[in-house]
């Protein structure tokens, strides 16, 4: 599930949870429709309906998404 249109992880991670998108579902109050659009990454969920998401995983909302190209990571680096 690595390609450019791969924007979260949500289904990574429920599967990682054993959990299920019926069980996301109604955690949430979606449609399980809705859900599964998500998984598939045909639709993406509003940043307030992702919190909620993470929150119920019990996970940092980070590990909902994938990292993309534009996103840049300082390393500090010491000098000898």
């Amino acid at each position: 599930m690595t390609g450019k249109n791969t924007i979260n992880r949500i289904k990574v991670v429920l599967a990682e949870k054993g959990k299920t998108n019926r069980w996301l579902a109604e955690q949430i109050g979606k449609n399980e429709a809705t859900v599964s659009r998500w998984c598939s990454n045909k639709a993406q969920p509003r940043l307030e309906t992702l919190l909620k998401i993470a929150r119920v995983l019990e996970v940092d909302v980070k590990e909902l998404l994938n990292q993309t190209r534009g996103d840049v990571q300082f390393i500090k680096i010491q000098q000898s």
